[in-house]
């Protein structure tokens, strides 16, 4: 259950800050052009708000011409109860609000439909444009604050533990990558494992002595699923003793590893873990490796298959390489990685359209499950640039009731030199809204039942 919370409190704030950078992006430029934002809502707010604040009580303001000006002070500003996304209602605009009332009197200057179409092009790419600038500085922001810190794939000696569906198709435990359609696998890249999972070829180190050649299929990084692919193998050193403990009880002293129990050999945590598990509550042997020499000792772990021990971190182990950027050099490594995100993000959605890229399609569940189980800042911040990235592409798709729809109608108004009739546009931001509520409908109900099935 706390695992449950500390993801979808990470979930909720994410989508939140990226939902109030997205529609600030619609309102700034709408603000520049005078047009006026009736409400600006953090998550949807049907029957009841949360919280609502208009600054205005009184008349509207007029310029020296006479005629009404929109100001910051019209727009009423709140937090809806349901945390599905936000919006702003951009007066005199077809939008998913329906207002077809407003739209019935005589256009006033101070709505979106008087502007020109530039002006409403930039504001309906604005919300699309904020995230990935967005996405950009939080990438700038980890490069700046926390550098790039990696490990090189032919030093973690004990290799790469794999998927279930990446042991399917050749990998085995503890395979070391080395080349990805004859390039070198690059760990210092943040794509590394999407330009392995891509490739049609991988070679690997097996057993420290043989190169071997695993194919994939070209929907391989669809099939993967949220399994993932591949994560460093941590050999089980130990940091520090419980007092009290299996190993405290053992003789496991700080800076040992366990090498075996039994006669099990435990090269990496992975393996520790279920082998511990068969030994629960029995008298059992555990080898450790000391001032490089091996020392069996009788152990007898928890009903719970658990020695007490805090392991060594990873980067304590495999030698790390960290790479570090100056506050003028952080940005281009943010545009970098969020032009390398993008791209990789967009070439994947080609498989989409297969049956298993139908059956990977996930809802709120599955981005939660994209979050650690301990807050991390940096993984938050790091899936926080990742959404907003998606954020930014899914929203300028051009389908009806997405930011992307209404680009599309504005491109034709450009080129033709005429507005498409609005019984057009409220048709196709009705059927724009059923078809992403369906799609809604499907990808939370896929999380559902798959939860019922693990």
């Amino acid at each position: 259950m706390e695992t449950f919370l500390i993801k979808a409190l990470q979930l909720v704030v994410a989508l939140a800050f990226l939902v109030v950078i997205h529609e600030f992006g619609h309102y700034i430029f709408a603000r520049i052009f005078g047009i006026k934002v009736e409400k600006f809502y953090m998550f949807f707010n049907p029957w009841f708000s949360l919280f609502k604040w208009k600054p205005r009580k009184g008349k509207p303001k007029f310029g020296k011409d006479g005629k009404e000006r929109a100001t910051w002070r019209d727009t009423e500003y709140g937090i809806g109860w349901l945390p599905l996304g936000g919006y702003v209602k951009i007066a005199g605009m077809i939008d998913e609000s329906m207002d077809k009332e407003q739209l019935k009197q005589p256009a006033q200057p101070w709505e979106f439909r008087a502007k020109p179409a530039w002006q409403r092009l930039l504001v309906m790419i604005g919300g699309v444009l904020f995230n990935f600038i967005l996405a950009i500085l939080i990438y700038a922001g980890i490069a700046f604050w926390w550098g790039n810190k990696y490990i090189e794939l032919d030093k973690a000696y004990e290799g790469m533990d794999f998927s279930p569906v990446a042991l399917q198709y050749g990998f085995r435990n503890g395979d070391i990558p080395l080349t990805a359609d004859g390039e070198k696998i690059d760990a210092s890249k943040e794509d590394f494992l999407l330009t392995a999972a891509t490739a049609r070829e991988v070679k690997v180190l097996r057993n420290h002595r043989d190169t071997v050649t695993v194919k994939l299929p070209e929907d391989f990084v669809v099939r993967l699923g949220k399994e993932g692919f591949m994560m460093y193998r941590q050999p089980v050193y130990v940091a520090q003793v419980q007092g009290g403990s299996p190993a405290k009880d053992a003789g496991i002293l700080e800076g040992d590893r366990i090498v075996a129990i039994d006669t099990v050999a435990t090269p990496a945590y992975s393996v520790l873990t279920p082998t511990l598990q068969k030994y629960a509550g029995k008298t059992t042997t555990v080898t450790v490796e000391r001032d490089g020499k091996n020392i069996t000792l009788p152990v007898t772990p928890t009903e719970g298959g658990k020695l007490g021990f805090q392991l060594k971190p990873i980067t304590d182990v495999y030698p790390t390489v960290t790479v570090h950027y100056g506050f003028f050099r952080s940005f281009p490594k943010g545009w970098e990685n969020g032009t390398t995100m993008l791209t990789n993000y967009v070439g994947s959605l080609k498989h989409i359209f297969s049956k298993e890229g139908a059956q990977s399609i996930g809802g709120f569940g599955a981005i939660g499950g994209m979050f650690p189980d301990r807050w991390n800042w940096l993984s938050f911040w790091e899936i926080t640039a990742f959404l907003s990235v998606a954020l930014a592409f899914m929203n300028i798709l051009p389908i009806p009731a997405l930011d992307g729809g209404h680009v599309l109608f504005l491109l034709y108004e450009i080129i033709v030199r005429r507005k498409a009739p609005d019984k057009v546009l409220e048709y196709a931001q009705i059927a724009g809204m059923c078809f992403l509520l369906a799609l809604l409908l499907y990808a939370n109900g896929a999380d559902v039942i798959r939860a019922i099935a693990n």
